[in-house]
């Protein structure tokens, strides 16, 4: 299968050139290691099951000896032995040159006791996450997330995908090997991501034994809230409901961190604005998944599904829009937020970038109406920001799922269709 090009190419040549090494983290089946290999001169596979067992004694006796041969060295899964972590940093130090290795791993090291060094000023961090619209080739990438920032004029330009595209993109997900394959194979490869994660891999990261209906009911729940700022009283409520009462808050919380190690979940932080008025804000983060198509199969939901029940659609398509609004930040050097102060003024997403510039985002399915009421919104919130304090938003725009055209409305609110978007 051919290689597609990803954002985080040109990320991790940026980061290869100023470090002695790049972390590369993410779930599985996101394309880390086939990024990764585009960039390195050598190659260890840690978890290569004809030479794993050679490779984890060798990490004890002398971790040096995995880390020779041409640089960048991709070493991949490396969190199976964390002591080639200070083994690294110490090349690094001695060799005296940037882009020295490339570190991959799906899941956080269940044990860092071996990692005596934060890598500071060694290593640099890079998240990889699935697929974004323009990196699988759906969006047209007419619209530049960049250009809003740099120059938010006026813009004119259209789109061809529809409400039927943006369900069934859904319910694939932005996985690689998804995007190469038949529609129905395609669907197919998100049910045995969540098989997996639930079988094994969310006991595997840190060797305690879970449920499998456990994780399962939670990730349920998980997909029920996405976007919301559920408590974990309410998703063990959930849990309770549906058959699982032996589970305590404690519980949930392990899990919930288990997921979060695996980069099955990531929620988004609450955005801290200076504003004009004493409102107090909600601080807790809100709830998705990395992938919308993670929610739609552990609910057992297909494209069909999602266009039959709007509601809940628009709850999958913000997880989408977040995601690639994370994608496309983080090659802007930026990160998203959600906003919702106690009144009930919320805002879907903040783009905010590290020089303090920040663009405010509603996520709508589409329709005159919810248009009009997500501009009320973007503008409500504008105006309630003390410009002494903090810059006015670069712009303010309403993402949609579907509408033939990307425009400028007359009060200056962008709206844009999600397939005409890019970083």
């Amino acid at each position: 299968m051919e290689y597609r090009n990803r954002i985080a190419d040109k990320l991790l040549s940026d980061k290869l050139s100023s470090k002695g090494a790049v972390l590369i983290e993410g779930p599985k089946w996101c394309g880390k290691t086939t990024t990764a290999e585009q960039h390195a001169k050598s190659v260890l596979y840690m978890d290569n099951p004809a030479t794993l067992e050679s490779n984890l004694r060798m990490a004890e006796l002398d971790p040096s000896l995995l880390l020779g041969g041409d640089t960048p060295r991709l070493i991949d899964e490396w969190q199976l032995a964390p002591k080639l972590w200070d083994s690294m940093r110490f090349e690094i130090d001695h060799r005296h040159d940037v882009g020295q290795f490339i570190v991959t791993g799906s899941a956080v090291p269940s044990n860092e006791d071996d990692m005596h060094h934060s890598g500071t000023g060694r290593f640099s961090w890079l998240t990889m996450r699935p697929m974004s619209l323009f990196e699988s080739g759906e969006s047209s990438g007419k619209v530049s997330l960049k250009q809003l920032f740099d120059d938010a004029g006026p813009i004119a330009e259209s789109c061809s995908l529809n409400i039927s595209d943006i369900s069934f993109l859904i319910c694939r997900g932005g996985w690689p090997f998804a995007c190469g394959l038949s529609s129905k194979a395609a669907l197919a490869q998100a049910f045995d991501y969540v098989d997996a994660v639930v079988k094994k891999d969310i006991s595997r990261v840190d060797g305690v034994k879970r449920s499998t209906t456990t994780a399962r009911l939670l990730m349920r729940s998980y997909a029920r809230h996405q976007g919301a700022q559920a408590t974990i009283g309410t998703i063990l409520a959930d849990l309770s409901a549906n058959g699982d009462k032996s589970v305590s808050d404690k519980t949930i919380s392990s899990y919930i961190e288990a997921l979060r190690k695996i980069f099955v979940i990531e929620d988004s932080e609450a955005w801290n604005p200076n504003l004009r008025s004493k409102s107090a804000i909600r601080t807790a983060s809100t709830r998705y998944f990395i992938d919308p198509s993670i929610g739609t199969a552990s609910l057992g939901l297909g494209p069909d599904d999602l266009m039959q029940d709007l509601n809940t659609m628009g709850l999958f398509f913000e997880t989408l829009c977040v995601r690639d609004l994370r994608v496309y930040a983080e090659a802007l050097d930026g990160q998203v937020f959600h906003f919702r102060d106690r009144t009930g003024l919320e805002c879907d997403a903040v783009v905010h970038l590290r020089n303090g510039k920040y663009g405010l985002i509603e996520i709508k399915l589409g329709g005159d109406r919810l248009i009009d009421e997500g501009a009320e919104n973007l503008k409500t919130l504008s105006s309630r920001i003390d410009t002494d304090k903090m810059k006015a938003p670069s712009f303010l725009m309403i993402l949609t799922a579907v509408g033939k055209f990307a425009y400028q409305r007359k009060d200056g609110v962008y709206v844009v269709p999600v397939g005409c978007l890019k970083d």
